[in-house]
């Protein structure tokens, strides 16, 4: 594990540069973990004639928030949605909404901040937010086990998925108590959750990538055709 942190005085101010953390690999999840709020983070509406809102879409006849819901809702003390921008379009879902916590913001690190904060006040004994992005149908059952099993052994205060060296950022365990400095950084201007996740020098969990990446993202025509025949391959989701 390599861990890089300084700063750096670049005109008049100081400049953090984020801290890097090679990926490690658990193989088993936590027996037992802490119970964790999950939420299912959905960005605002994607436009253009080829844009894709996949939280809108249905995968292998049942739609993208139910495969989602059925993957994480059994290790999660309970699931929420964040819809960004018209959070209407997803109101026949089934799950609670989050209102955005910072006016105009509609960003999944946003999204994220409503979770934490949504969990300070209404499920006060509880430390942990699990998040998901609302375009990975395929999620691992073990998913919670496996950050809180990775966290156990590092001790930082966030944890995220990667497999076949790519980075997950939007998929990861983060600690309730980085709310306010969550805030701040939004209220600064940050807006995109890798950032925020450099920033906290976050610990990267290894997942094998074969014979499906685990973390497959719906984000375009060729990839709802391939969710379909991956989704057909499995005996069920």
């Amino acid at each position: 594990m390599e861990r890089r942190q300084r700063t750096t005085f670049i005109g008049l101010r100081w400049q953090w540069e984020p801290r890097v953390t090679r990926p490690i690999s658990i193989l088993r999840p936590a027996a037992e973990y802490p119970p964790t709020l999950g939420v299912v983070l959905a960005g605002a509406p994607a436009r253009g004639a080829d844009a894709i809102n996949a939280a809108q879409l249905r995968i292998g006849g049942a739609p993208m928030l139910e495969r989602i819901g059925t993957r994480i809702g059994p290790q999660c003390a309970g699931v929420l949605l964040y819809a960004g921008g018209d959070p209407a379009r997803l109101a026949a879902c089934g799950l609670p909404l989050l209102a955005e916590p910072v006016p105009a913001s509609a960003t999944m690190l946003a999204g994220l901040l409503a979770a934490l904060e949504w969990a300070c006040v209404r499920m006060p004994t509880l430390a942990w937010v699990a998040s998901v992005p609302a375009d990975c149908p395929f999620l691992p059952f073990d998913l919670i086990g496996r950050l809180h099993a990775a966290q156990a052994a590092t001790g930082v205060a966030a944890v995220v998925a990667c497999a076949a060296g790519r980075i997950h950022a939007d998929i990861g365990l983060w600690s309730i108590a980085s709310r306010h400095d969550l805030r701040q950084a939004l209220q600064a201007g940050l807006a995109d959750i890798a950032a925020w996740a450099e920033r906290c020098g976050t610990q990267p969990v290894d997942w094998p990538g074969e014979p499906e990446d685990p973390f497959f993202r719906v984000d375009s025509l060729a990839a709802i055709e391939a969710a379909e025949r991956i989704a057909a391959a499995q005996a069920s989701f």
